[in-house]
């Protein structure tokens, strides 16, 4: 997940993040089941691939895509937060998503 609400700053992270899992077979047929094509996998993913794969946005649209999920029928659900640079703690999101998530 991506924290904020600049497309151009979640699309930056999102291609960063996919880009070693659109070099995975694994991952590849994974996404091929969730109808997929063989055209969004291109190392780093498109845009498409990047709005499939990543939430975005506010606190409420995170809450709203965890909601969905539960719904659903999820017993947990597994938030991985992509942070400004790779190799930082997103230490600021986690803080933001945590009071958001036991508000």
């Amino acid at each position: 997940m991506v924290l904020g609400e600049s497309r151009e700053e979640f699309l930056r992270r999102a291609h960063a993040h996919l880009e070693i899992y659109t070099g995975l077979d694994n991952y590849k047929n994974s996404w091929r089941r969730l109808a997929l094509t063989t055209t969004t996998f291109v190392r780093g993913g498109t845009d498409r691939l990047c709005d499939a794969m990543v939430v975005h946005g506010d606190e409420a649209a995170i809450l709203g895509r965890i909601k969905e999920h539960r719904d659903a029928g999820a017993d947990h659900v597994c938030l991985q937060v992509l942070g400004e640079e790779p190799t930082t703690p997103p230490l600021t999101e986690w803080r933001r998503i945590a009071a958001a998530l036991t508000a």
